[in-house]
């Protein structure tokens, strides 16, 4: 993959997943101080089982309340199980908790992939190419009415007729779509304004451990995938940066910690998702990967906000 021109570059923006917020309080002051570091969004996940992110609130009606408690700070969804809710009805909180933040929303989607939460809850796991189906059909039902359009649309898994969305934003919110698989990659590369790309979820309802799925020529691919779509996207990642005096030092914990060996420390410290060392360091290597990938938005968990703020503050709006 060729290294992108500077006209090509997006500014660097940064989120915060929270993880650790189990009240309005406690969310709040985290959104609150994300806010003042310079965090560009607060996200909030979409899972029923503690496991494997840990309790969380319900994300939209827990981000009205960031919202709420904010200003200038961005709320978003990382992501929504398109399963979970009917794209109408999503698409008439979104416009509400739009309204809400004063446009300050970004509506995050993905196809769904934890078996486990299906299945306790009792919603069919179909197969995911009858997932990714029924998403797109989702998205482009979502894209209409949240672009103020009036909505016509007849499809295997939603039918609508005739159908607009009240209230009506001001300008469509950002869609953010994650994606790990080629054909995940390719359907957020059309109906997505941000794309997160991740590892790819497994047909067993679990995410891909495998090295492979890191390394610099698979994330080429999956951007180039992405960027042969022909639509101007901002890339995103969410990454769990290992702070330490020394990269390889710090590389080679990454290595032992996720399973592949200390001899794996040199690939960690190519991978794209994994950066590690100092925060200056990390700065450097976040600008060099924008200009061989384009990734200009990160996303890192309200456990490391504090400590990933000198990065923030390094290169927020560069």
């Amino acid at each position: 993959m060729g290294r992108m021109s500077t006209g090509e570059r997006r500014p660097f923006r940064f989120g915060v997943v929270v993880e650790s917020a189990r009240s309005a309080d406690e969310l709040t002051a985290v959104a609150r101080r994300a806010e003042r570091l310079g965090y560009s969004t607060v996200t909030l996940r979409d899972h029923f089982l503690t496991e494997p992110f840990g309790d969380q609130l319900a994300p939209m009606v827990a981000l009205t309340a960031a919202a709420c408690a904010t200003s200038t700070l961005r709320v978003g969804t990382l992501v929504l199980a398109n399963d979970h809710r009917h794209p109408v009805l999503l698409a008439k909180e979104a416009a509400t908790l739009d309204q809400v933040s004063g446009g300050r929303f970004e509506l995050g989607v993905g196809a769904g992939w934890l078996r486990e939460e299906y299945d306790r809850a009792g919603i069919p796991f179909d197969p995911p190419g009858v997932r990714v189906e029924r998403l797109e059909e989702s998205l482009r039902i979502m894209r209409g009415l949240l672009g103020g359009e009036k909505v016509s649309m007849t499809g295997r898994h939603y039918s609508v007729r005739d159908l607009e969305v009240f209230p009506r934003p001001a300008s469509r919110p950002p869609l953010l779509v994650g994606a790990g698989s080629r054909r995940m990659l390719g359907l957020a590369g059309r109906y997505a304004d941000i794309v997160g790309i991740l590892p790819r979820a497994l047909p067993d309802g679990t995410i891909s451990d495998e090295i492979t799925e890191r390394l610099p020529g698979t994330i080429a691919r999956k951007v180039d995938h992405v960027r042969a779509q022909g639509r101007d996207v901002e890339l995103s990642m969410l990454v769990s940066p290992t702070f330490g005096p020394g990269p390889r030092e710090a590389a080679a914990r990454v290595a032992v910690l996720r399973g592949w060996g200390a001899s794996s420390a040199e690939l960690v410290l190519d991978m794209p998702s994994q950066f590690v060392g100092p925060p200056d360091h990390i700065a450097e290597q976040m600008a060099a990967r924008r200009d061989t990938y384009g990734f200009s938005y990160y996303v890192v968990s309200d456990t490391q906000m504090e400590e990933f703020a000198p990065v923030v503050a390094a290169l927020a709006g560069r």
